[in-house]
């Protein structure tokens, strides 16, 4: 009985990502799609957890199954987001597109980071106080005293790197080992080897033109290629979204949801707060938020479902050009957002954490000058966080040994860590856009026609079937 359940658990998704692949076939809008597939994942996760309990058999066993288009596609993402790193930041010396303003592109993208975090930080610290959060509140059961546990034993020792360390990390001493992604700043390990290579191009090009020639044919070629590539890994967008919201949804402890609704709402409310912030930064700049929340869905809506920025890095950067940003830009500010100000998991998360475990020490967290402590400390310790899952939690063990606040209280979420992480990481991934489009509309080379261009989004030929 069990195998035929699980054979039909599997048949069912399979149907609706035929019904994905023929509405592909129709052209229907890749947005469209998206949405449709997350919304598919939500309501059949639902239906699974209403005829099976979550951690039963025939739920394990299907899921498995379906976890290989969610992850399979999530990881063909992974796979291509460190040669479209290189090569695109390479392209754009060869294309001369970022020879000008390198400094001030990097330094605007940077700033843009550091200081949305600092915002975020403000934010969770509200939400927090708003909602009279406290660690002390939160029930421990047997998984949350053994994830505090875990995280004593993992960091046993681990002290919060200075501003000074963490740059130095961030240069690359291998360049073929950040290529494999093995650092959590490789992201920023290659493209600053890219840009290097760049700088050196330029430089052969005035001398030894024919050498420089043949490279630039050479970079040409591979960005073709690598392109394609990219492009044909997005057409599975929908497909993966489906497989990976409704294993999600159909694994999720609903019961530890609902006990920790309270931190769950408070969560969302700062991240909502903090996403509109993001708008009112492009409506300053004279663009409009609304133009940039319809060609951004598809990305945040792949970010929210697969807790990935690192994977949603082609999209990020395919969106941004979309929107009128330089490749050169958006790749920049793709490849530092993976590391760096990261709003979600390094801003308001830590921040929120913070605020709930103080009183438990002894200190009352609305003092000015700790909450000024605090939003410098999140602000320095968001360099380096990866983007990948466990990113918050990283984040959130630097700020907390950085106050010598106990770190185990941070395994009391365990339960409901997969639910807060996607919002989180979706909000990570505007973050990191929205740098980019700042960045693009204060050094003058938004393109405002692309970005207004509503033909000019992900669903266009390029990526339809």
């Amino acid at each position: 009985m069990d195998l035929f359940l699980t054979l039909l658990i599997i048949a069912i998704v399979l149907a609706v990502a035929g019904l994905l692949f023929y509405m592909q076939k129709k052209h229907v809008s890749f947005s469209i799609r998206v949405l449709l597939a997350l919304g598919a994942g939500v309501v059949y996760g639902l239906l699974l957890q209403f005829f099976f309990a979550p951690d039963s058999s025939v739920i394990q066993q299907s899921m498995d199954w379906v976890n290989i288009l969610g992850t399979g596609y999530v990881r063909f993402l992974q796979m291509i987001v460190m040669p479209l790193i290189f090569i695109s930041i390479l392209s754009a010396f060869t294309r001369m597109t970022l020879t000008k303003n390198l400094g001030k592109i990097s330094a605007l993208i940077l700033g843009t980071l550091i200081a949305t975090t600092a915002i975020a930080a403000a934010i969770g610290i509200t939400a927090s106080s708003v909602f009279q959060l406290e660690a002390i509140d939160i029930p421990a059961g047997e998984a949350e005293l053994s994830r505090g546990d875990a995280l004593e034993e993992s960091y046993a020792g681990m002290e919060a790197a200075t501003l000074p360390q963490q740059i130095v990390e961030l240069i690359p001493a291998n360049p073929f080992l950040d290529l494999t992604g093995e650092r959590p700043t490789s992201a920023i390990g290659v493209v600053i080897f890219s840009a290097f290579l760049g700088v050196a191009y330029l430089g052969v090009r005035r001398k030894q033109p024919e050498a420089a020639d043949t490279f630039k044919g050479i970079v040409d070629a591979l960005y073709a290629i690598i392109m394609r590539v990219v492009t044909l890994i997005l057409r599975l967008t929908p497909y993966g979204v489906l497989a990976i919201m409704t294993r999600t949804v159909a694994t999720s402890d609903l019961q530890a949801i609902s006990t920790l609704g309270t931190f769950v709402l408070a969560s969302y409310a700062a991240l909502i707060v903090m996403f509109v912030i993001h708008l009112i930064i492009l409506a300053v700049t004279g663009l409009s938020p609304i133009t940039y929340v319809k060609k951004a869905f598809p990305v945040l809506a792949f970010a929210f479902t697969s807790r990935t920025s690192a994977g949603a890095l082609p999209m990020n950067i395919q969106t941004q050009k979309k929107l009128g940003v330089p490749e050169g830009i958006a790749n920049f500010a793709g490849s530092f957002g993976l590391s760096i100000g990261q709003n979600g998991c390094a801003g308001i998360y830590p921040a929120m954490l913070a605020v709930m475990i103080a009183p438990t020490v002894g200190q009352n967290p609305l003092e000015p000058t700790f909450i000024l402590l605090l939003i410098v400390v999140i602000a320095i310790s968001s360099f380096g966080v990866a983007g990948v899952g466990g990113g918050a939690t990283f984040a959130a063990i630097l700020v907390l040994s950085a106050l010598d606040f106990p770190i185990a209280l941070a395994g009391l979420l365990i339960s409901i860590e997969p639910l807060i992480d996607m919002g989180r990481t979706a909000l990570n991934v505007s973050g990191s856009m929205v740098s980019g489009i700042f960045t693009s509309k204060v050094t003058g080379s938004l393109d405002k026609e692309v970005f207004s261009d509503p033909n000019e989004q992900l669903d266009t030929q390029d990526m339809q079937g």
